[in-house]
């Protein structure tokens, strides 16, 4: 009961949540290889559990590198460790990428704002979409328990020094404002549900870097920060991850290669998909409406657009 297995995409038009379509993504699993949702606290326990305690080193960043027969690491409790390989994996602003590469690799801010929560009791089991006015909000089951994820993505321009004031983001005012502005512009039923709510400025990758580092490994938002959609990031960290995997394995040169040409490829619908969510022009909304309905049942199209991405 702890994960879900949600069946279909939904769409819905934010204001009167009228129904525009939906796709069968059960149509892109394979034998037990099936679309999965799990709140991230299991994920991320369900992989440390993999890790012998005594190889977890907490509250440690590295602070330089050293390049030789073996990669050594300067760590910020003073020690150092020499190691065959390194998998970077520390998230958007990778200060081990900026030691790396000797150079700020910092994200842009994608003039948008995240606003997350837990929502309780939704008659569904599949995944909804609501498409409004420079925003879209997703509501997804994390378990078979009746507990489901909030996700709101708000087109918003915010100030550098705001950008970087976490106060901001978890200040009761801002986070009321953001709701607030969700609320008036969706006819579901939402005000006073959402609990745990946090919120948080969207940042992502202006270019894939040029990263030619023998047996060092970036993955995740570390490798690359897409826009958000269709959750996407979660799942290239853990598909990337597994590549490394097999790259060291079979002792293999095209790691970087074929995430390059993954990454263009997501990143380019994670674009086109934001855009189209985001639609505010009535005839536009109409076109983009009429569209979707149609490529539903294109088999040949989902195949190329989704099935291409979800399975490696």
């Amino acid at each position: 009961n702890e994960i879900s297995f949600p069946k279909k995409i939904n769409f819905f038009e934010a204001k009167n949540c009228k129904k525009i379509c939906d796709i069968d993504i059960s149509r892109f699993n394979i034998e037990n290889k099936r679309y999965t949702t799990l709140k991230r606290s299991l994920l991320i326990k369900f992989l440390l559990d993999k890790i012998p305690p005594e190889k977890v080193k907490n509250n440690v960043e590295v602070t330089g590198i050293e390049h030789g027969d073996k990669i050594k690491l300067s760590l910020s409790n003073n020690s150092t460790e020499e190691f065959d390989y390194i998998v970077v994996s520390d998230g958007i602003f990778s200060k081990t990428k900026s030691i790396i590469l000797a150079r700020d690799t910092s994200p842009k801010f994608f003039n948008s704002v995240a606003l997350r929560g837990i929502i309780k009791n939704i008659d569904s089991n599949d995944i909804s979409i609501y498409l409004g006015p420079n925003f879209h909000f997703v509501i997804y089951p994390v378990n078979q328990n009746n507990e489901f994820n909030f996700i709101s993505i708000i087109r918003k321009k915010i100030n550098n020094n705001e950008i970087f004031d976490q106060n901001i983001f978890e200040n009761s005012v801002f986070l009321k404002s953001l709701c607030n502005e969700i609320y008036q512009k969706t006819s579901l039923n939402l005000e006073n549900k959402l609990k745990n709510i946090k919120s948080f400025p969207v940042y992502v990758s202006e270019k894939f870097e040029d990263l030619n580092y023998k047996n060092i490994y970036f993955i995740g938002d570390a490798l690359f920060t897409f826009p958000p959609s269709f959750a996407q990031g979660a799942s290239q960290s853990i598909e990337s991850g597994k590549e490394v995997f097999e790259e060291i394995q079979n002792k293999t040169d095209s790691f970087y290669e074929k995430r390059r040409l993954k990454v263009k490829k997501i990143n380019w619908r994670s674009k086109l998909n934001h855009f189209a969510f985001h639609l505010s022009n009535p005839v536009l909304i109409f076109l983009r409406n009429l569209i979707l309905k149609k490529l539903v049942y294109n088999k040949n199209f989902l195949d190329k657009y989704l099935g291409n991405i979800y399975r490696n």
